[in-house]
Formats: structure tokens, C-alpha cells, sequence
């Protein structure tokens, strides 16, 4: 190459298939916090015994969800780069560690609810007061 010559900054085509697979990898992985129940005493049903296990279910849908806003944001800002830089790839990485990192505080609502729902989830108004 010519040293007049002036180098093409890099397309954003591996960024976003990069970035399509972490998201696509994340969605996956939500599900293995989803588990068959096998606790299920003698006489109780499987419906029970999946009731038993909503605030697992709703985590998975409050990720999948939040995931799924995180990816159509990140397609309709790609549309709109036409090239990348160093700064770019951080942010995107910045934003990728949040995307692997979206089902973590839901998979601990999930576990610690059912204990505080059996509490109170919150503190009484009168707590609040000194």
C-alpha cells in the first residue's frame, strides 16, 4: 500500500455478528436456570409444583425481555454506523458485558423472592419512620 494512500476504516460487519452471538448465547442460557420439577410430595400435581416455581419464570421473562430491548436498540444504532473505531469496540464491549451480565440481578430476585414474599418484600411504612 501506499503511504498517500489513505486506509479504509474497518466495516462494522464483524462487530455486529460478534455482537449478535453474545446476544443469541445470552437468551440461550437463560433457560438453564429453568429446571423440571422432581420435589413434588405424593398427591401433589405438576401444576403445583410448576406454580411453585414463578418467580424462576418470571426472571427468565424479565431477561428475555430486557435482552431482547438491549439487541433492537443495538441493531437500529448499527444501521447507523458506517465504520468502527477503538472507541467503538469498547463501548460495544462495555455493552456486552451488561448483556451477559442482565440475568444475573433476575436469577436473584428469582431465588431470594419467595423468602421475602414470606416476610414482606419491603419494609412496612412504619419502618420508615424514625
Amino acid at each position: 500500500m501506499r503511504r498517500t494512500e489513505r486506509r479504509r476504516p474497518p466495516k462494522t460487519a464483524r462487530i455486529e455478528a460478534f455482537s449478535d452471538g453474545v446476544f443469541a448465547i445470552a437468551i440461550t442460557l437463560l433457560v438453564l436456570d429453568l429446571k423440571v420439577p422432581h420435589d413434588m410430595a405424593e398427591g401433589r400435581d405438576l401444576a403445583a409444583a410448576l406454580w411453585r416455581q414463578w418467580p424462576a419464570y418470571l426472571a427468565f421473562v424479565t431477561s428475555f425481555a430486557t435482552i431482547c430491548i438491549m439487541w433492537i436498540n443495538h441493531h437500529r444504532m448499527f444501521t447507523l454506523i458506517g465504520r468502527a473505531d477503538d472507541g467503538l469496540l469498547v463501548l460495544n464491549g462495555l455493552l456486552l458485558l451488561g448483556v451477559t451480565f442482565v440475568p444475573f440481578p433476575n436469577g436473584v430476585m428469582a431465588e431470594y423472592t419467595p423468602r421475602a414474599a414470606g416476610r414482606g418484600a419491603m419494609p412496612s411504612p412504619s419502618a420508615w419512620r424514625s
